[in-house]
């Protein structure tokens, strides 16, 4: 029996062994040569065009994309240094310092942050119905978990069942809203975003931020469970269907999506700005937010055709004002803004928050 167990914890060591590359030994030749990306659902479009393109103009493989949401990406690339996790990770915010963190104590120590340009956050409904027209006020009021209450600094459980309680200049329909889970970069950036902007228009919460940031943020960003809000997954097509089988519904994802289904779903107008190009472009637009992804430069040299992607992502032909990019959703950054991320690529600069 000791002899069978000894056996077995051998056989396991061994093959536990294969998973790590030999002394001198690249992590390539020890079993992955292609790019393993994860990340964003929100970047997952851009960098799959990206990807495609590089497989089809360079001698190395079509990296293989995961959407695994922001959230979720950074955990499986802090996981550690090795063929077993991912070389890059997408993101629709950016990385948080506990992420640096679990990043370092898994060994990950030397990062490359890259932002690739600009997206909107659009509350959308099915082109079958009327246009919605909100502030950012009406939003957190709308999904808000609890609510000022009217009396002195106090809060209530979010009683508002349709657009007309939060807003009598709203349509009178059930508050329904399709949205991305926690582990999503859409989710942290509506929250941020809308939310905040909206909560942030009561004096005494938006004095709380320097009083208590903690409570702060629970009121802020905190959302509503009872329905009001549905977790619709990372898959925004999904989204888009189920906005289409009900017109009443209201869906959050970003505007790359929106543009790719113009025909079948529209924006809402976010206080008083329509969410366009051009409005993202200029800063009108009040929910917006950057696009990264992020590099481990341990795998750079050991797994073929990094550094060569992120050049094919960074070049104006890919995210300049008229790159390929730019026909997917994405909105440019200005040319010295790129010029700075381009040249952080090429360096593999180290990330500093």
């Amino acid at each position: 029996m000791k002899k069978t167990i000894g056996m077995t914890l051998a056989a396991i060591f061994a093959a536990a062994v294969t998973l790590l590359p030999a002394p001198g030994t690249s992590l390539s030749a020890a079993g992955r040569d292609y790019i393993s990306i994860v990340g964003s659902s929100t970047v997952y479009p851009f960098s799959t065009v990206v990807a495609e393109q590089f497989g089809k103009t360079t001698k190395y493989k079509t990296p293989k994309i995961e959407s695994t949401g922001s959230g979720g990406g950074l955990k499986l690339f802090c996981g550690g240094v090795g063929v077993v996790h991912p070389d890059i990770t997408n993101s629709s915010r950016r990385i948080k310092p506990s992420e640096v963190e679990l990043c370092t104590k898994n060994g990950v120590k030397e990062i490359t942050e890259i932002k690739i340009g600009y997206d909107g956050i659009v509350i959308a409904n099915s082109k079958k119905a009327q246009r919605i027209k909100v502030s950012r006020k009406d939003v957190f009021l709308a999904l808000a978990k609890d609510i000022p209450s009217g009396v002195g600094e106090s809060l209530i459980p979010n009683p508002h069942k349709t657009w007309k309680d939060v807003n009598p200049s709203l349509p009178n329909i059930k508050i329904e809203v399709l949205g991305p889970p926690p582990t999503s970069g859409t989710r942290d950036a509506f929250a941020e975003l809308a939310m905040e902007g909206g909560c942030t228009t009561f004096g005494w919460i938006k004095d709380l931020e320097k009083k208590d940031g903690k409570k702060y943020k629970a009121i802020c960003h905190g959302i509503r469970e009872d329905g009001a809000y549905i977790e619709a997954g990372e898959n925004d097509v999904l989204i888009v269907r189920k906005l289409e089988a009900n017109p009443n519904a209201l869906g959050v994802f970003g505007f790359s999506f929106l543009d790719q289904n113009a025909d079948r779903v529209q924006g809402s107008i976010v206080d008083d700005v329509e969410p366009t190009f051009e409005n993202i472009a200029d800063g009108k637009y009040p929910v917006s937010r950057p696009l990264y992804f992020y590099v481990k430069k341990a795998h750079v040299g050991m797994i073929p055709g990094i550094k060569e992607y992120i050049g094919e992502f960074t070049s104006d032909k890919a995210c300049g004002e008229n790159g390929y990019l730019i026909d997917k959703g994405l909105i440019p950054m200005p040319a010295q803004e790129r010029e700075k991320f381009r040249k952080d690529g090429k360096d593999l600069k180290d990330l500093s928050l």
